[in-house]
């Protein structure tokens, strides 16, 4: 049994050259090359095709968030340029609520170039619908130290015109924030590419990758095929990019992402034997960790969902047999039973959602419980995304890895895509 905790971020290296990096998407997203990972064989086809390599009937889920124009720059009377990147709403707390909230609003916060911003409001002017508005951001040293313990910092945002709400800010004076190892200033197109054609839910700062390759075409020939496709809502946040520094994954934080996932996605999963093709690895992060909500819901029916959070290393601290299934009073907590106590949870409380956080992290050592094969992009060298790839493929990612560097496969965020079938 692999010692995750120990694992050594340096056995997760691989050569990436810059040119590899794909800097734009292509013009037709799902022209873009597709390699199969298929119980060890590795081959490729154009993603247009993914259809034909699925089973029919199988179930789909996909991530529907929708990425914000989360950078929001002022310039103090000084000519110094402040960059204040939203990272999650502080009050209101709930995404829905913040980007609806008129007047005033406050979030956690990135600050570029702080040591240049000492005290005081940072002010901004510019139009909406044809009227004058002035936005003021003030940061909130203590409350910075009290919700975050400093990594991110409390600004409170108000401006002056009652009938603007927050989302119309940033559609109006927001920058889309493209990934940083692209190199290079977000554009006009980026509003479009950067975005999968079925977001919806407003919320992240970093695109579901995966999903950029899907078009309007290649979702009708899944009907076609008898796929049935449902979505979780995963906000996904800059820690995403954050690179493991540490030697060992023990010392590695991962940051805390909010998820929603509808009564109706538990029913499917129920009806499906709980097993799901994950589009991206944040539709892997959501529903791995719906098992160990599930389980948290065995041990204590009254779990509230702020207790249902998962914690990083909770999957390998408590107590499973050999198949990773947790073990409650000594008894393995099954698949099915756990996303049935979630849906005895919703309707004890007659909720519609299950609204929840987690901070997951899948390396290996980690046993899959519902994901059963995997679309995703590739992944920056050392990064947890690398290791959550080889804990599905049981530590077979290089196999992949060699193929699309000696095939011409492009690489990150608007690069190519594999299919990933242990």
């Amino acid at each position: 049994m692999t010692d995750t905790k120990h694992i050594h971020i340096s056995d997760f290296n691989y050569e990436l050259s810059d040119e590899r990096i794909a800097k734009f998407p292509l013009q037709q997203r799902d022209h873009s090359k597709l390699l199969i990972y298929q119980h060890g064989e590795v081959s490729d086809d154009v993603f247009l095709n993914l259809p034909n390599h699925l089973p029919q009937g199988a179930l789909m889920v996909f991530n529907n968030t929708r990425v914000i124009q989360a950078r929001l720059h002022f310039r103090k009377e000084t000519g110094a340029l402040i960059e204040v990147f939203l990272m999650e709403p502080a009050l209101p707390a709930d995404y829905e609520q913040m980007f609806q909230t008129t007047g005033k609003c406050s979030w956690l916060c990135m600050v570029g170039n702080l040591k240049k911003w000492k005290e005081g409001p940072l002010m901004r002017d510019f139009e909406i619908k044809g009227k004058a508005l002035t936005l003021s951001a003030t940061m909130d040293r203590n409350k910075t130290m009290e919700k975050s313990g400093g990594t991110n910092y409390w600004v409170d945002f108000e401006w002056d015109n009652p009938e603007v709400n927050f989302a119309e800010i940033l559609e109006a004076v927001g920058e889309l924030p493209i990934p940083p190892y692209l190199n290079r200033a977000t554009q006009e197109s980026d509003k479009t590419t950067y975005q999968t054609v079925y977001s919806k839910i407003k919320g992240s700062v970093a695109a579901p990758t995966a999903g950029l390759h899907f078009t309007d075409a290649v979702l009708h020939d899944l009907d076609q095929k008898g796929v049935v496709r449902d979505e979780v809502t995963l906000h996904v946040g800059a820690g995403t990019f954050k690179p493991v520094k540490s030697v060992e994954i023990e010392d590695h934080h991962m940051h805390t992402e909010y998820i929603v996932v509808h009564r109706h996605t538990f029913e499917r999963l129920l009806q499906h034997d709980c097993s799901v093709i994950a589009v991206g690895t944040t539709s892997v992060r959501t529903l791995e960790s719906l098992y160990y909500m599930g389980v948290k819901l065995a041990m204590n029916p009254q779990c509230t969902e702020e207790d249902l959070h998962v914690n990083q290393w909770e999957p390998y601290d408590l107590p499973h047999n050999e198949e990773g299934l947790v073990l409650v009073d000594g008894e393995p907590v099954s698949v099915e039973q756990s996303v049935r106590n979630l849906l005895d949870y919703l309707n004890r409380d007659g909720l519609e959602a299950l609204h929840s956080s987690t901070q997951i992290i899948i390396a290996p050592g980690y046993v899959y419980k519902i994901v059963k094969m995997l679309v995703t992009n590739f992944h920056q060298p050392q990064s947890t995304l690398l290791l959550l790839v080889s804990a599905f493929l049981k530590g077979d990612w290089r196999k992949v890895y060699d193929y699309a560097l000696s095939h011409d496969f492009r690489f990150l965020s608007y690069g190519d895509s594999s299919l990933l079938i242990p």
